[in-house]
């Protein structure tokens, strides 16, 4: 059955019941009334806006929620409806899809440790480079205090690789010092340890971050360790102007055990690769970042904010038989104004405009591998590379009564850099230009419930390991950069409706909903090949989907969240020639097939109580859920889906002790039923033997221990 066929009627069944009980908002004295909840706000919108005044599909996790959920930022990402986030070996390395975007982040190249295609941000800071890849090492969710998520296309706001929007924050807010400690343990050697705090100084307030995660893993060759120190100082000067300081900075070291035939799979899930073995395939990077963000309000109407940074990175890697060194520096800023202003009589206005520049660059030199897999002494690669981003924009917003209408444009430049020191011939620019333009429309039905409808034109260049034109039998001896690849275009097509309310009587105390339909058409899709050791553009993709998240929060003491997802992507106009598989001049035709590394269907849902007697403790039931999906255009290589339950006790709200401290304690039981599962699978991989080398085993049951105690806040 055609996937929205099956996930439209769910969601109008689900969605139908929440209108039918909505009444309009009366006079609050009177008993089983709807009353609006305290405005849930957004930044990751380039200005601070009201979450049902906004043209756009965005989700907003709390700290609360988000230290129920686990340690790991796919475990904080399950609740928000259309976001597939998979953990390849349950670490920090990441594959992040939301509506397609960053599906392709699964290989060779593409994912040990990083994600593209999403917009990654903290505290306003880019993580995502200039050419749109992501490494998640200087975030940890034991600083984050919210997390946003921007599911529409933010092209016209962010420029380059922002299919989505990634938002986290960790600005604890704070009145007296606090003191916390953390500890945490779980199943196959996670030792977590979290300290953090913050004190004000006068009328700024400084606060300190450090955590250390070691794990042996479950699978052979994917032990990690990570050491962060996340910290800050924000203060007013003037009355008119907020500065903030921030300083983040990790060590990171993980193993990466590599893709399984099903065979091996079945046979024993647990072993790694054996050429990942053999090499040690692992990354160790250091880095460090430095950030100052300054607003200033010059009137009552203009704001002003600007941003610089600079962030040093050591990367070092065994990867692809070679040991790899890598001197990153990437810094880069951005500045912007807000005017609040009059259209007309009627017609309030906030026009926003800014620009951003990101640089990275630096030297990268790959060794033979020695037998033990270190550094060996043979070069084999001596290069300088860098990438850059510079993008213009401005948005319109306009508020009519109930009527908000929004027009921007954003434009972008990236241009990548090689300077191959060993073979002059090969060095080589390229640059890529784009405009995307975006209109929204929103309409307020009450304070607390809108509908809205938009169109956007979206961009994505390819990343900088994508236009290396590594061939398939050798090292490229022509290009130093692939010339067949072209940025990605999108244009996307949205209409949703969300609420927020609450009751102050009656069983449902508070309930929230966010349905949104999207249609992207997408033309030079960038697809994986060999496992993602090299890349080319497909023809044109279509990508259509539904989402819905609801929350529901009963008189008793229950609270019910859903997320839900369905899609439907298939290449519409796609044809490859099959060289590299020994038949010259033969093509094949993929027009039709699904889009591999995307679901039909995937989701989650969680039932929580917290009993009379003891409310601030907390029971939970959760279940997470994603289809199958192809790992290869053939579609003829399957990943089969899973459904993983979870269950949880633990204090929701810290219990009070004597002198001012705080305890707290959860414990957790991740993938209850001891379900076997592939986690994440390369795409389009490798053929040995007649059998793909694709999958990736998930963890399998686990406990994770938590207590914490604290003093002050």
């Amino acid at each position: 059955m055609h996937p929205i066929v099956r996930i439209v009627p769910l969601l109008l069944i689900a969605a139908a019941p929440l209108h039918a009980q909505q009444p309009a908002v009366r006079d609050t004295t009177h008993l089983d009334t709807v009353v609006r909840l305290p405005d849930v706000t957004v930044t990751a919108t380039r200005a601070p806006a009201r979450i049902l005044d906004v043209p756009l599909a965005v989700t907003v996790v709390g700290r609360e929620e988000l230290h129920a959920q686990g340690n790991r930022v796919d475990q904080a990402l399950r609740s928000v409806p259309g976001v597939l986030a998979q953990s390849r070996t349950g670490g920090g390395d990441l594959r992040i899809v939301i509506r397609g975007f960053g599906a392709r982040g699964a290989g060779d190249r593409s994912n040990a440790g990083t994600t593209r295609g999403i917009r990654i941000l903290q505290d306003g800071v880019p993580e995502t480079e200039p050419d749109g890849r992501t490494a998640l090492d200087l975030i940890d969710l034991g600083a984050v205090e919210e997390l946003e998520v921007v599911r529409s296309n933010a092209s016209a706001l962010w420029g380059n690789a922002a299919g989505g929007v990634v938002s986290f924050s960790t600005l604890p807010a704070f009145d007296l010092p606090f003191v916390q400690a953390e500890q945490q343990a779980g199943g196959f050697g996670l030792m977590r340890h979290v300290a953090r705090g913050g004190v004000p100084i006068g009328a700024a307030r400084g606060y300190l971050m450090f955590s250390r995660t070691e794990q042996d893993g479950w699978r052979r060759n994917s032990a990690g360790l990570r050491s962060l120190l996340n910290a800050g100082l924000v203060a007013p000067i003037g009355g008119r102007t907020d500065v903030r300081l921030h300083a983040v900075a990790a060590d990171n070291r993980f193993g990466i055990p590599g893709p399984l035939t099903q065979a091996a799979l079945e046979a024993d899930p647990r072993q790694a690769n054996a050429v990942y073995a053999e090499r040690r395939e692992r990354r160790h990077n250091r880095l460090a970042r430095g950030s100052v963000h300054v607003e200033h309000r010059a009137g009552e109407r203009v704001t002003v904010q600007g941003m610089l940074f600079a962030q040093p990175k050591q990367l070092v890697r065994s990867e692809r038989g070679t040991y790899r060194e890598f001197d990153r520096h990437h810094a880069g800023g951005s500045l912007g104004a807000r005017w609040e202003h009059a259209a007309s009589r009627n017609v309030s206005a906030s026009l926003s405009a800014g620009v951003d520049y990101a640089r990275q660059g630096g030297p990268g030199v790959f060794y033979s591998l020695s037998d033990e897999g270190g550094r060996g002494d043979e070069v084999r690669t001596n290069q300088r590379e860098g990438s850059s981003n510079f993008g213009v924009y401005a948005q319109e917003q306009l508020s009519a009564g109930a009527l908000e209408v929004i027009l921007g444009a954003r434009w972008d430049a990236v241009a990548y850099d090689v300077e191959d020191r060993l073979d002059p011939r090969l060095s080589d620019e390229r640059s890529f230009t784009r405009l995307s333009p975006k209109l929204g429309l929103l309409w307020r039905l009450s304070p607390t419930r809108s509908v809205y409808a938009g169109v956007g034109g979206g961009v994505e260049a390819p990343a900088g390991n994508e236009t290396d034109p590594v061939g398939t039998f050798g090292d490229d001896t022509i290009y130093g950069i692939n010339p067949l690849l072209r940025p990605i275009r999108s244009t996307t097509y949205e209409v949703g409706t969300k609420a927020i309310e609450a009751r102050d009587a009656g069983i449902v105390r508070a309930f929230s909903y966010d349905l949104a339909l999207y249609w992207t058409e997408v033309r030079d899709e960038i697809v994986p090949y060999r496992g993602g050791r090299f890349y080319f553009s497909a023809g044109a993709v279509r990508r259509r989907g539904a989402e819905l998240g609801v929350r529901v929060v009963t008189a008793p003491g229950v609270e019910m969240d859903l997320a839900l997802a369905g899609s439907d992507h298939r290449y519409t106009r796609y044809a490859v020639d099959s060289v590299h598989y020994g038949r010259p001049g033969a093509t094949a035709d993929f027009s039709g097939n699904r889009v591999v590394g995307v679901p039909d269907v995937h989701g989650s849902a969680a039932v929580r109580w917290a009993p009379a007697f003891r409310r601030e403790a907390e029971l939970e039931l959760a279940m997470q859920w994603v289809d199958g999906f192809w790992a290869d255009d053939a579609n003829a290589v399957r990943v089969p889906g899973y459904a993983l339950w979870s269950a949880g006790v633990g204090l929701r709200r810290p219990v009070r002790l004597p002198r001012g401290l705080t305890l707290r304690g959860s414990l957790r039981l991740e993938n209850l039923l001891d379900e076997r599962y592939v986690a994440s699978a390369f795409l389009n991989p490798d053929v040995v033997n007649g059998q793909p080398v694709a999958f990736e085993p998930g963890l399998p049951r686990h406990a994770v221990l938590t207590f914490s105690v604290g003093w002050g806040r």
